[in-house]
């Protein structure tokens, strides 16, 4: 297969593209990462959802750290070429604060309001520094 498929995909002056996260299963809005054409590249390649880390600047695999992987079951290229839609199997949950998705707060008259439980206990998963 060529490459000029990747080339499709518009990113940004840093190589980075937006990637709108969504559970397969329920069509949840997990999360929002960026990728680069390496991450692209590794998640077609593995089957599990890589992104670019903007803050440490490297690559990173979803869940290699908790174990809260997301098995890749599509990928879309929105009709600007600028953002992906991939669609995961999330395990456990997919926010580093515990709860399933990172959108777990809705804006209400009196302010944003947590409208899902916990699931794990980010304290117990992640290591201290």
């Amino acid at each position: 297969m060529n490459d000029a498929w990747i080339q499709q995909i518009e990113f940004d002056a840093r190589g980075l593209v937006p990637a709108v996260i969504q559970d397969a299963d329920n069509e949840q809005v997990l999360m929002v990462g960026y990728v680069n054409q390496e991450a692209v590249l590794k998640t077609l390649e593995s089957g599990r959802v890589h992104f670019w880390s903007r803050s440490r600047d490297a690559l990173w695999c979803k869940g290699e750290t908790s174990g809260h992987a997301q098995q890749l079951v599509e990928m879309r290229l929105d009709c600007d070429g600028d953002a992906l839609l991939i669609k995961v199997k999330q395990k456990v949950a997919c926010c580093h604060t515990g709860y399933r998705s990172c959108f777990f707060r809705q804006w209400t008259p009196g302010g944003w309001k947590e409208m899902e439980e916990r699931v794990f206990d980010p304290d117990e998963v992640y290591e201290c520094s």
